[in-house]
């Protein structure tokens, strides 16, 4: 098998656990760095071994409950990672990103004097010298248009079929298979088309002056007396999913369970979710949300489960290396 060249890992130190672990799939070491703070609050990033001329896959998470650093000082981090693997004479540079930073802040809502982040981040991203980025589940695929593929390109990898597949072993796969709102109806479509399930749609009002708000929520589809799986691609404060999960309750699902790609989980969302765990025992019914590890909660209660997908990222990572079809290692 052909391949670009030597493959590298290397990490930040919030990314390290999944390096880790897709390293042992790999047959790969971590190559040895560290991230350096210091107390002014610069930083900088210092690899220990030769990498000139590899294929370097670098990882970090950006979204870490609990940490002292903040989204953007981890997302510095990674540029000065990169930065530093550049001036280090690495053949290629493809960032590994699970989430990826602002990728709900593309576009400016009717709103004149604000900017895109996300093409913000892609710009810094290609400038500092990534070659591609390799993120899970992007929140709208025109992000892609974000990235000048003459210096950085996009790859998205859906976790649908993985994922499907472990929510059937989990027995998560309910009955009906049910999306947030009208706009996240093509991932839900793809999940139902992997499990086999009926699809309803939920229509949600948003008041958009207030951040993390839901106004009202409606259930279109016949959900009485059946089980229902909601699919969110991001959950952050869960006031959506919650919303959405009541409305089920009220036009007569009989148990409805939630998953996400990501789970990012932020402010209000622990405690909602705790409610919401709570009323289904109320009703007799069990409840349970599913995320996968694009962002990790090593604390979470037992009605968390989580789906690792760092054997999946290695195969990634290998297709890559050797330039072959990422999609027919998803789709498997």
């Amino acid at each position: 098998m052909k391949t670009r060249a030597p493959i590298t890992l290397i990490s930040c130190s919030s990314g390290r656990e999944l390096a880790g672990k897709v390293a042992k799939h790999l047959n790969v070491p971590v190559t040895p760095s560290e991230d350096v703070w210091f107390s002014c609050g610069e930083g900088k990033h210092v690899i220990g071994e030769n990498i000139r001329g590899t294929d370097v896959y670098l990882f970090q998470q950006a979204m870490v409950p609990g940490h002292t650093r903040s989204v953007y000082d981890r997302f510095v981090m990674l540029l000065h990672a990169v930065d530093a693997a550049r001036h280090a004479d690495a053949a290629r540079i493809t960032v590994i990103l699970p989430y990826l930073p602002g990728a709900r802040q593309d576009k400016r809502k009717g709103r004149t004097r604000e900017g895109v982040s996300t093409g913000l981040f892609a710009r810094l991203l290609q400038t500092a010298g990534v070659s591609m980025v390799i993120t899970m589940e992007p929140h709208n695929e025109a992000i892609t248009g974000c990235f000048d593929p003459q210096h950085c390109v996009l790859e998205p990898v859906y976790v649908t079929h993985a994922f499907g597949r472990w929510l059937a072993s989990e027995g998560l796969a309910n009955e009906v298979i049910a999306s947030t709102d009208v706009g996240g109806l093509q991932l839900a479509r793809r999940f139902a088309k992997v499990l086999e399930r009926d699809i309803v749609a939920l229509s949600k009002e948003r008041n958009y002056s207030t951040p993390n708000s839901v106004d009202a929520t409606q259930v279109i589809g016949n959900v009485e007396g059946r089980s229902v799986l909601v699919i969110d691609d991001i959950v952050d404060t869960a006031g959506s999913a919650v919303a959405a999960i009541e409305a089920l309750w009220n036009a007569g699902a009989r148990e409805v369970n939630l998953a996400t790609i990501h789970p990012v989980l932020s402010g209000p969302a622990w405690s909602r979710l705790q409610k919401l765990s709570d009323n289904a025992a109320s009703r007799g019914v069990s409840f349970s949300f599913a995320g996968t590890c694009s962002v990790v909660h090593p604390n979470a209660p037992s009605w968390y489960r989580s789906f690792a997908f760092d054997g999946l990222l290695a195969e990634v990572i290998r297709t890559v290396n050797s330039c072959g079809s990422v999609r027919g290692v998803t789709e498997e």
